[in-house]
């Protein structure tokens, strides 16, 4: 039994007046709205939300989807967490129960408010997605955790300082380039990668050696939902799907120095099985939405789904493979980077991305004839990795 995704919503990803109550209502409420399907026929909701009690001192989120619509009283609700990747999580966990038959239509919901804090508590609460007892207690952040993939990275290739800073100079500019047609992008900018490395030292600072600023993916409000049912009763619905072709998970050890610092190897291991279970390469891929919280990871993102050897992730900025106009663009929207991150809904913004994408009303630039998108998310330091296949059904 394969599964469809027949609803999509996605709210601007930027700082909000909403309250996270009324993100959540928002983007189910619209979601059903696009499917067609009445709240009385959803089985089963899931809440894709990493922190609400750490940003909003509200832990038990799920039931607050009752208020979507009164005919969803008493449906199950379930808030599913897997620190950055808790939206995908949720999607994972929505087709499952489509699969063994005990839900014909399921609603999921990401979603995050995390500009109730400032800086320091956005840093800690994010944090607690860390090994804590060695990383996150002793004072290490997300940007230091990437950082120390960004120097294995350099290590390991033998790239100069002024090597490194330039490719992931080349990844800023790229989507924030990208973001300029993405009507929900938190920040967009018509700049080259020249204009990256030229800003003065306040406007970038070092954040953790070597990443700086605008290496750094944004503190972010929003949300993106979608509606999942059965390919066979999404058929009835629309002349055109798209199928959610194979859901990946991964998990590697949480603590960051149990493992390699210069590739991310669950990642890896999660996009060779989706691969795998559809019976494609990465020659198939059409385009592909990856896990940027920091630029760092965008490169070692290339490398993960096979569009370069290890080490040779830089030359795809050079030659244009990953350009909107390339042959396989990555991160079209504008990326993590440039749409924003708010945590919980980033899965879902992604699978939003994805359909839109391939039903040719894309968020951002269209990429002519696309059929077939990979999207790939994780939590931690590329800890929970889930690598999604989106296929065109005409």
């Amino acid at each position: 039994m394969s599964v469809s995704v027949i609803g999509t919503y996605h709210s601007d990803f930027n700082t909000s007046d909403k309250s996270i109550y009324d993100l959540l209502v928002e983007a189910g409420k619209s979601a059903l709205d696009d499917s067609g399907v009445k709240a009385k026929d959803i089985d089963g909701i899931w809440i894709g939300n990493y922190s609400g009690g750490g940003f909003n001192n509200q832990e038990h989120l799920a039931p607050y989807a009752m208020n979507i619509d009164p005919e969803l009283r008493f449906t199950q609700s379930t808030r599913v967490e897997n620190a950055c990747a808790s939206g995908t999580a949720a999607i994972k966990e929505a087709k499952a129960a489509i699969e063994a038959g005990e839900v014909d239509y399921a609603l999921v919901i990401g979603v995050e408010k995390m500009t109730t804090l400032d800086t320091k508590g956005v840093t800690k609460t994010l944090a607690m997605a860390s090994y804590w007892p060695d990383e996150g207690a002793e004072g290490m952040t997300f940007p230091g955790l990437f950082a120390e993939f960004a120097k294995g990275y350099k290590k390991r290739h033998k790239l100069s300082n002024d090597e490194l800073r330039e490719t992931l100079a080349k990844i800023a500019a790229k989507n924030y380039s990208n973001a300029l047609e993405n009507q929900y992008a938190q920040m967009s900018k018509d700049w080259t990668y020249e204009d990256v490395l030229n800003l003065p030292e306040k406007k970038n600072p070092m954040i953790a050696e070597p990443l700086r600023l605008h290496d750094c993916s944004l503190v972010s409000d929003g949300a993106a939902a979608i509606v999942l049912t059965t390919t066979e009763k999404a058929k009835e619905l629309r002349d055109e799907v798209v199928e959610l072709a194979s859901l990946v998970q991964t998990t590697d050890y949480l603590a960051l120095d149990k493992r390699p610092q210069d590739e991310f190897v669950a990642t890896k291991e999660a996009v060779r099985q989706a691969y795998n279970q559809v019976g494609i390469t990465v020659d198939d891929l059409d385009f592909a939405e990856v896990h940027d919280c920091f630029t760092i990871a965008e490169l070692l993102a290339y490398e993960a789904i096979g569009l370069a050897e290890d080490g040779q992730g830089p030359k795809l900025l050079d030659d244009g493979t990953v350009m909107v106009d390339g042959r396989l663009p990555v991160n079209a929207s504008g990326g993590l980077k440039a749409k924003g991150h708010p945590v919980g809904a980033t899965g879902v913004s992604m699978a939003v991305l994805a359909t839109r994408q391939l039903l040719g009303e894309p968020v951002g630039p269209k990429i002519e004839g696309a059929e077939i998108g990979l999207t790939l998310n994780f939590g931690g330091s590329a800890v929970s990795n889930y690598a999604s296949i989106y296929k065109l059904i005409k």
